[in-house]
């Protein structure tokens, strides 16, 4: 698989960028002007309600060859859709067990494309309130061809596991590889392309507020994910009479809309409301350097805040090659029972805690105060190893999406075949090793 990426981006989180594809396509001192430059359409796209503060207003000003308005009416979608966007009974169903997935099943057809690739594994709350969240994934095998997709509902954190994305959205285009992550938030139009054949991956979906880097706090000014490494694109515009589909996803259900033109023909664009993506490779590893397994929350790339502070509707976690050096200290994750839930995915190599079983691109859902915690063979490794400086997750890349909603799963999570049905058993053998005689 290739990395390059032949695209050009703008670097830093949560900036008010500017970029144009012709020279001076942007409005001088005004955002509509009474005629824009080339004849161009002004149209705003609101990432927040106007009156949210303005350290938190998210907005960006187009300037299109089309107005968006130009399509025909939507009507529902044609073929089979699996997402969900109301978790109730209806739709999902609740399980305190804890669940595994061996690496969900790509397509054997040449025919499915990003939309029609995925599934909704479950999730908490109800699009249309605007509270809670969504895990997906997604396998495609094509990509997708003069259709557009957007979601009504929430923002969407991409986390590819097999096979690069060509991302192409009104703001211009993104290449994400495995081991990056991209972040295309409500309201936004986008299409993808497969250059390395079939993928699969990740998506969470978060109803309510967007991702930003979470407090340091006593880490200081620097460390984790630095706002300089995320990448946004840069304007680059279609101008086409051919026919294109819209795809959007509204209160969970997908509506597609006619059009005659690209959706692509914005040639200038300004905000501080647009999509990016980021390398994981570059985040900053904070850990213990002298005793004890500390919280998993000094990984956090990316966190969805809720209204009650330090929780969060989800955090993006990740446990990236780093060096442990802990002494008299059990150094895999610890045994826990978390008042949070945890889905998890595996990019690639092998997950520290449980070696074998938990496989690229397969997941694993610990829900709320479920036990959970390091296998039984990991557990003998680590009481008896030495416990010399060393390196661990090398080569290897998993994630969590944590989160204060407890997740109900759809039937096809539930009933699918890639579940391991055997999972239980990795605790099983741990030994029991307590003598009441001998501290």
């Amino acid at each position: 698989m290739s990395t390059s990426d032949q695209y050009i981006y703008q670097s830093g989180f949560g900036n008010h960028f500017s970029s144009e594809a012709l020279p001076g396509a942007l409005p001088v001192g005004q955002n509509t002007p009474q005629v824009c430059p080339y004849g161009l359409y002004a149209e705003q796209l609101s990432g927040t309600a106007f009156t949210v503060a303005r350290s938190s207003n998210q907005r960006t000003w187009f300037y299109r060859i089309r107005p968006s308005v130009m399509h025909r009416p939507f009507e529902p979608y044609n073929k089979e859709s699996h997402m969900v966007g109301t978790f109730d009974t209806r739709t999902t169903e609740p399980t305190p067990t804890q669940i595994r997935w061996l690496p969900f099943v790509i397509p054997n057809t040449e025919h499915v494309d990003f939309i029609d690739g995925l599934h909704t594994i479950g999730g908490a709350g109800d699009a249309a309130l605007k509270s809670g969240l969504a895990v997906h994934i997604y396998a495609a095998t094509a990509s997708m061809n003069k259709r557009a997709f957007s979601s009504s509902d929430g923002d969407f954190l991409i986390v590819p596991q097999q096979g690069r994305l060509d991302i192409t959205t009104e703001f211009g285009s993104l290449i994400v590889a495995p081991n990056e992550i991209a972040v295309i938030q409500r309201g936004m139009r986008f299409s993808v392309a497969l250059p390395d054949g079939p993928s699969r991956g990740y998506m969470l979906e978060v109803f309510e507020s967007h991702f930003e880097l979470p407090d340091l706090g006593p880490i200081g000014a620097n460390g984790l994910a630095n706002p300089r490494d995320f990448k946004t694109p840069t304007a680059k515009y279609e101008h086409t009479n051919d026919e294109w589909h819209i795809v959007n996803k509204y209160q969970g259900e997908l509506f597609v809309a006619a059009q005659d033109h690209s959706p692509y023909d914005v040639v200038a664009w300004h905000g501080n409301y647009a999509p990016y993506k980021y390398d994981l490779a570059n985040f900053a590893v904070i850990n213990s350097v002298s005793f004890d397994h500390v919280d998993p929350s000094i990984f956090t790339v990316l966190t969805c805040k809720s209204a009650q502070p330090g929780t969060a509707v989800a955090d993006f976690v990740i446990f990236p090659p780093r060096f442990e050096v802990q002494q008299h200290t059990f150094r895999p994750p610890y045994f826990h029972r978390n008042c949070m839930s945890e889905f998890m995915g595996l990019i690639r190599g092998e997950y520290e805690a449980k070696q074998g079983g938990f496989l690229p691109g397969g997941a694993s859902l610990h829900s709320m105060m479920t036990p959970h915690g390091p296998d039984s063979q990991t557990v003998e490794r680590a009481t008896k190893r030495d416990l010399l400086p060393g390196r661990v997750a090398d080569n290897t890349q998993s994630f969590m999406f944590e989160s204060m909603f407890q997740l109900r799963l759809t039937k096809w999570a539930i009933e699918n075949q890639q579940r391991d049905h055997d999972y239980y058993k990795a605790w099983q053998s741990i030994p029991v090793t307590f003598n009441p005689n001998q501290i």
